[in-house]
């Protein structure tokens, strides 16, 4: 008995040694994606924070300056530190030392040709924080960095920096610029456009009655003359709004403000170009705290500029949803219904195991084949017959023989078809064999069954399987850059204008705002911090889309929870 005890205590569960093996390989995992969402948050948000802005005394002689100026300056984006050759005078001991340097972000783009300058501490006599300098964001070039000098008013009275009445002249210019400015947006793009799009109606109407041949009916006749009537009455109020909208541009440029630059040069600039401002050394945590929640919410709801280094990503974030949406609607059918019949009614046998190792294989394809395939079919074949047989006159342009929201959508469905399949394939293999004879023993057919019993229960594992079909499909790039995604769009396809929904246009998204901002930017530096912030934004989206189907995916589970017993 003795023996007994002691051979149990010297034997050891078998492979603890890989219990132990698998835990540190899950928390090498975690922490790797902690890291790197820590890493995207840190440097996505570091984007809207303001930062002090610096005046560099340089030395002289010195060639960091523009032009021999004898300072420069802006805000420190980097210090980071270099290696230089070390001068001696014995040549045993030259060599390289370290050496600092910055970063800086200049602005004034228009009047340097570039936003980013490195300058080392080597040449800089002294640094400063000036409290009157500004910091403001225009419509383009992006910021500028100056001291302001003079407003010089329209009415040709001039405000010093000096006077009391600058911040308020200040704030109020600006003011009236930011609604000039949406006033000019809303009669070029909503009351202009509806004239367009009338116009655009009746060009076809006037094509179609064309298209009927020589002889045209009295009807057909009056049309073509209320036609002319109306075209001349929409051109007329074009041309006032034209008007209108010129006078308030002119009124943008009409007062102007003069400032000096950090190298001493001086400048003007039309208020109607500032969107907004602010003192950054005069800035308490408080005040850099409102700044920052303006600035992310700006950047949240406003279309973006400067080839999408400036502005927002309102319509990137919109279709993405939307496209997401559009393509979970679309495959969340296909495959539950392909999952079915292969489980409940296929009959086991070669012809159903060469479907599943197709299905198998299917998830497997490289997204850009899909892609392909979505051009030549949704495209090309399904959307070139829909403008043939229902938008022929407005042939040779394309309505839905060109990418678009619903081709996209389409496009991503059949890529993520197999997830959904083979989860729900799984859910419904789940439900034990007991509830389904319990049903069928009540008298229910096996149809009744599969949609009052074996469904519900499954419910939770097909949400998992469309789950993990958003999150893939958000994400995708590749293969929408064929079926529909653009770098700017400038409309939504979804907005008021009748049929409200509009499954042609084409769209942005936050997949393929990231690839050009990284890739296709003229300006690489200006567009690094705002490829942190947009994969932020998609990952918080796709976060959101899952964190909504894991809710309803738990609240199922909870309500069926005894069903697969």
């Amino acid at each position: 008995m003795q023996q007994k005890d002691i051979l149990s205590r010297d034997i050891k569960p078998a492979g603890e040694g890989w219990v132990w093996i698998t835990s540190m390989g899950l928390t090498v995992g975690l922490t790797m994606i902690v890291f790197l969402l820590g890493m995207i948050l840190y440097n996505g948000l570091e984007v809207f924070w303001p930062k002090p802005v610096v005046r560099l005394e340089l030395k002289a002689g010195s060639s960091a300056g523009l032009n021999s100026a004898p300072a420069f300056g802006g805000e420190i984006i980097k210090t980071q530190e270099k290696a230089v050759q070390a001068l001696a005078a014995d040549p045993a001991k030259a060599g390289l030392t370290p050496q600092r340097e910055y970063q800086l972000f200049v602005g004034n783009k228009d009047i340097y040709g570039f936003g980013y300058k490195f300058i080392d501490n080597a040449e800089i006599a002294a640094e400063t924080r000036p409290t009157d300098i500004v910091v403001a964001e225009r419509l383009e070039y992006g910021n500028a960095i100056f001291i302001p000098k003079e407003f010089k008013l329209a009415d040709g009275s001039t405000v010093t920096a000096a006077d009391a009445a600058f911040g308020p002249t200040f704030d109020r210019l600006v003011k009236e610029g930011n609604e000039r400015r949406a006033t000019i947006r809303k009669i070029e793009r909503d009351q202009i456009g509806d004239i367009n799009r009338e116009l655009e109606e009746m060009r076809l109407q006037r094509r179609a009655i064309e298209n009927k041949g020589p002889t045209v009916s009295l009807a057909d006749q009056r049309k073509l003359a209320d036609f002319v009537t109306t075209t001349a009455e929409l051109q007329a109020r074009y041309e006032r709004l034209a008007a209108q909208a010129r006078e308030l541009r002119a009124l943008q440029s009409a007062n102007r403000i003069v400032y000096t630059t950090m190298d001493g040069s001086e400048r003007t600039l039309a208020s109607g170009d500032l969107i907004d401002y602010y003192y950054p050394n005069r800035l308490s945590f408080g005040n850099k705290a409102g700044i920052f929640a303006h600035r992310f919410w700006k950047f949240l709801v406003d279309e973006p500029r400067e080839a999408n280094t400036e502005g927002g990503i309102f319509p990137a974030i919109f279709g993405t949803f939307v496209m997401t949406l559009l393509m979970s609607i679309a495959v969340t059918p296909f495959g539950v219904l392909a999952a079915i019949y292969l489980r409940e009614y296929a009959k086991q046998g070669l012809f159903v195991r060469s479907v599943r190792i197709a299905v198998n294989n299917l998830a497997g394809v490289p997204s850009i084949v899909f892609g392909v395939f979505g051009l030549g079919f949704f495209v090309y074949l399904v959307g070139g017959t829909i403008d043939k047989l229902f938008y022929s006159l407005s042939l040779p342009t394309p309505t839905f023989g060109t990418g678009g929201v619903l081709w996209a959508a389409l496009t991503l469905a059949l890529m993520t078809v197999p997830v959904v399949i083979v989860a729900t394939e799984e859910a419904l293999a789940a439900v034990s064999r007991g509830t389904r004879e319990g049903s069928l023993a009540c008298g229910a057919s096996k149809w009744q069954t599969i949609q009052r019993i074996v469904l519900p229960a499954s419910l939770p594992g097909i949400l998992t399987g469309l789950i993990l079909a958003m999150a893939r499909g958000a994400g995708e790039v590749a293969p929408l850059m064929l079926v529909g995604v653009v770098k700017l769009a400038p409309t939504l396809p979804l907005d008021t204008i009748a049929p409200f929904i509009h499954l042609e246009r084409k769209f942005m998204h936050l997949g393929f705002h990231i690839y050009d901002l990284g890739f296709q930017s003229p300006d690489s530096e200006a567009a690094k911090p705002m490829v942190f912030a947009t994969t932020f934004l998609l990952i918080l989206l796709v976060v959101c889309l899952n964190l909504g189907a894991i809710l309803i995916r738990n609240h199922l589970r909870k309500k069926y929870r005894t069903a697969t017993f």
